[in-house]
């Protein structure tokens, strides 16, 4: 297969860095990881170790590499670990993401660059909406890409992922439950499932779906657009056991730490995907027990 251009991911050795290096090998790009510490990534990939937030790394490493595209994945992830320590999740989530333009612009300028916001980002003409450190650190993450598009004429498309799932290591809610499952199946964990509320309600979406999504922004993308990375739809934290439930021989109970009903739930609409031609591929059940079976093997 003849390559499709030179790409640079970052946070290359995380959940959805992990997916992102398998698929762009396997469609033909000449994929460089950015990593902070050695991982298991295919053979293909050339790993450059990278410090995001050091500006004069990361400024050697994009001189280096020259890339023609740029899916910036790096940052951190975490809402409790961002009220614990709300600089360091500034300076992953927004400084470095200053960094990496600013050297693009510099040793790159042609350069199509994807860059992952959030789905927790908030309105900046309303800050009561704003509800912790890490929903500011990706909103300033954001504005600064949409400046750096706007004030240079880079090529810079946003991507709003909702909650991404699948196979692999995630702190993601559904990943939780299913380790707490493969261990009541061995016998290793009473058959009870504590949730905080089962009305609670999320938009999922498989991470394998969410990278070809990435694809199809860097290779269609229109540069200063925000996309929606969604399936569409809302799943109840009930619906998500009994999905479970029905993809195991273990008769587990669920607790619910609260019965409150929550506010409506706001839905994400991948419509300005659909018509760049993505559409969800794998559905919420297999999703679940492809995260079933990774735990079940490990």
């Amino acid at each position: 297969m003849n390559p499709q251009g030179n790409l640079l991911i970052t946070g290359a050795t995380g959940f959805t860095g992990m997916h992102a290096c398998y698929h762009f090998i396997r469609r033909g790009f000449n994929v460089t990881a950015v990593a902070r510490k050695t991982a298991s990534l295919p053979k293909n990939v050339h790993v450059e170790y990278c410090e995001l937030t050091n500006k004069k790394e990361i400024g050697s490493l994009v001189q280096k590499v020259r890339p023609q595209y740029v899916l910036h994945l790096a940052g951190q992830n975490h809402v409790g670990q961002s009220w614990d320590d709300p600089i360091a999740s500034l300076e992953i989530n927004s400084l470095a993401t200053a960094y990496l333009l600013e050297a693009i612009r510099q040793h790159a300028p042609s350069c199509k660059s994807v860059i992952v916001g959030s789905a927790l980002q908030f309105d900046l003409n309303q800050l009561s909406t704003l509800s912790h450190p890490y929903s500011l650190s990706k909103t300033l993450q954001v504005l600064i890409a949409q400046s750096w598009a706007s004030l240079y004429h880079m090529d810079i498309v946003i991507a709003k992922p909702s909650n991404l799932i699948g196979p692999g290591l995630s702190n993601g809610v559904c990943s939780i439950f299913a380790q707490r499952i493969v261990k009541m199946e061995e016998n290793k964990a009473d058959p009870v499932l504590e949730v905080n509320n089962l009305y609670d309600q999320r938009d999922f979406l498989d991470v394998r779906d969410a990278v070809r999504a990435y694809e199809t922004l860097l290779m269609k993308g229109k540069s200063q657009e925000t996309y929606e990375v969604t399936s569409g739809k809302s799943k109840s934290l009930d619906e998500l056991t009994e999905t479970f439930k029905a993809l195991t021989a273990i008769d587990f109970d669920v607790k619910s730490k609260s019965s409150e009903k929550l506010e409506s739930f706001v839905e994400m609409k991948p419509l300005k995907l659909n018509n760049l031609g993505w559409e969800q591929e794998l559905s919420f059940s297999s999703s679940l027990k492809d995260i079933l079976d990774f735990y079940r093997q490990k």
